[in-house]
């Protein structure tokens, strides 16, 4: 069996510079303002960047490369270290259990926010290609019926229609509900995995799958509207949809930061580029399925119970505000 031949030391120096010059930042940062002042992405990234430099410096060492990288990468590790495991650590250590990023499930739900704060990006996109064509789908099907023909079968169309057009006013049984929950919860977690699963394809699977879902749902929606329901079923999605739709967009969002980071890793290697962005990634599934299993439970239980309208949309128009509100604030630390 042949032995992996080394890497030049320019090509080695290459492809590992940027983790060292975020270590010797991350150094420089807590030795002139203290580790309490690093925020808490930098925090969790410092163990791992500090034991990764050390797997540099022997690669090094055992490559013999040149005197000058292997005083750089000592001189690097040695300043990290007392950081990592002398008297400051004890700080690190607090500081990494009050929250990081990828932290525990008690840090959740600052976490999540923060998440999704940071692949903003990736949120804005997912946004525009659930909400656009589900806006077009919406108006389509409104002014010409037959559009939600070419979207779903007529067969399909029309019962949900006539249920739609009944009303809520016999509600659901308990065990009518318990029974919707669980659909519920199969039905949108599958999507929403599907959602994420496809940015595999360089994040050309979650874009599709966002756009056809956003026009499926906006011309069943305009098709049931043209029918004289449209008041009826918006009184029924009203207080789930935040929770529901929200969840589908981040979890494409999900799945788009992870084939961005494929397509375009920058100076990092693909498997480096695809580390990065894990912790959000992951942090923002989770968030996500949470927001699925609350959206299933008022889906349930209250979207079809005979609470009248205006209170139906009241709470829903609330509950709206409150999850933008959640993230968009949640989980920042005073200044």
């Amino acid at each position: 069996m042949r032995r992996a031949t080394a890497p030049t030391e320019s090509t080695f120096v290459e492809r590992r510079r940027a983790d060292w010059d975020a270590l010797d930042a991350l150094v420089q940062q807590a030795t002139n303002r203290g580790l309490k002042k690093l925020d808490p992405l930098s925090l969790a990234r410092l163990p791992a960047l500090y034991r990764d430099v050390c797997a540099d410096l022997s690669r090094a060492q055992a490559a013999r490369y040149g005197a000058p990288l292997v005083e750089y990468l000592e001189g690097l590790t040695a300043s990290a270290h007392g950081l990592v495991y002398g008297k400051p650590s004890r700080a690190l250590a607090s500081r990494l259990a009050e929250g990081a990023p990828e932290g525990r499930a008690a840090s959740l739900f600052g976490a999540f926010p923060r998440a999704v704060r940071r692949r903003w990006r990736a949120v804005a996109i997912a946004a525009a290609l659930f909400f656009l064509p589900f806006v077009v789908g919406l108006l389509a099907a409104k002014s010409d019926p037959t559009f939600a023909f070419r979207i779903a079968p007529q067969s399909m169309l029309e019962p949900l229609t006539e249920a739609y057009a009944k009303g809520f006013a016999d509600g659901r049984t308990p065990g009518e509900g318990t029974l919707m929950a669980g659909f519920y919860v199969h039905n949108n977690v599958g999507i929403a995995l599907r959602c994420f699963a496809l940015g595999i394809f360089g994040g050309l699977g979650s874009a599709i799958y966002l756009v056809q879902n956003g026009l499926s749902i906006g011309a069943i929606l305009g098709y049931v509207a043209s029918q004289g329901a449209g008041a009826n079923i918006l009184t029924f999605v009203v207080g789930h949809g935040a929770f529901e739709l929200g969840a589908i967009v981040l979890a494409g969002a999900a799945g788009l930061s992870v084939g961005w980071s494929l397509v375009a890793p920058g100076e990092k290697t693909r498997a480096a580029s695809l580390q990065d962005c894990a912790r959000d990634v992951v942090m923002i599934v989770a968030g996500a399925a949470v927001m699925l299993l609350i959206a299933a439970g008022i889906e349930a239980f209250w979207s079809a119970s005979s609470v009248p309208s205006s209170i139906k949309r009241s709470v829903g128009l609330a509950l709206a505000i409150l999850i933008t509100v959640y993230l968009s604030l949640a989980g920042r630390r005073a200044r």
